[in-house]
């Protein structure tokens, strides 16, 4: 593993081990959990089933998969690995894997499903790290991903401030962890939430708020502004994608049946192995 790879897993260890998600509501929780997840088949798994969280993080995804099938293999490679072991100490079917996707010690071909939300893209060789997980896989398993989407459902005005604030991210990312909290706390505020409010009171008056950017935070927390305003700027690696180059990432990496969540965040994808 690169040195640029191991300061990316330090850094998401200093962010998730100070949003740990224990402030959040549970019923907020959910609602982010059903918009990820909306395109899961659910049908596919039960008290049976044995999968896969690579990037668990807080574990907040786990907290509800976990109650719906045998084992939960909770997988996060940093130091929030003790903060899902915290989250999760309740869960009595889960296992823990403090490795990163190329060490992992889960047997090949043992996993009725997996799924990966927001980890790929901050991974020095996507593609790579997608085969190993297709390789955890049984045959036809499902497999859910979310990797940053470059905006190809969206207006040039709206790519044209993403490369801004990519700008600003560059910058950010490289300073020291308690400063680097401190910017992306400020930005929540003086950005996430002013234009997340403006999305919300146009909608009550039933104006489309879908090109302003940062319009799926008007149903959530500040908390969770908070949050993901670390996660967006305080990364040190940042890869994005079109919906084209998901599809073609996936098949190259051995998966079939590819489909797309089309509601926001996009693009959550939902493959098979082949």
């Amino acid at each position: 593993m690169s040195k640029k790879q191991k300061k990316i897993i330090r850094d998401f260890g200093n962010e998730w081990e100070r949003f740990d998600q224990k402030r959040l509501d549970e019923s907020e929780l959910l609602k982010i959990f059903n918009d990820y997840f909306n395109i899961f088949p659910f049908d596919k798994i039960n008290n049976q089933s044995e999968g896969f969280d690579l990037g668990a993080g807080s574990g907040r995804w786990a907290f509800f998969i976990s109650d719906k099938v045998k084992t939960l293999n909770v997988i996060e490679p940093s130091s929030a690995i003790n903060v899902s072991r915290s989250k999760l100490v309740k869960k009595n079917n889960i296992k823990y894997f403090n490795q990163d996707v190329f060490n992992l010690t889960l047997k090949e071909g043992s996993q009725d499903f997996g799924y990966s939300l927001g980890v790929l893209h901050h991974i020095e060789d996507t593609e790579a790290a997608l085969k190993k997980c297709n390789l955890l896989l049984k045959k036809d398993a499902p497999f859910l991903m979310y990797l940053y989407y470059s905006f190809d459902n969206r207006s040039y005005i709206y790519k044209f401030i993403w490369k801004l604030s990519n700008l600003l991210r560059i910058f950010i990312s490289i300073l020291p962890n308690n400063i680097k909290n401190i910017i992306t706390d400020i930005i929540a505020v003086v950005i996430y939430f002013p234009l997340a409010n403006l999305s919300k009171i146009l909608n009550k008056f039933n104006f489309k708020t879908n090109n302003i950017p940062l319009n799926y935070y008007k149903d959530v927390s500040f908390y969770t502004m908070r949050t993901d305003s670390r996660d967006r700027f305080g990364t040190k690696l940042e890869k994005r994608f079109t919906k084209l180059e998901i599809k073609k990432l996936l098949e190259k990496s051995g998966f079939k049946n590819i489909s797309f969540s089309s509601n926001s965040p996009f693009w959550v994808s939902l493959s098979y192995k082949k």
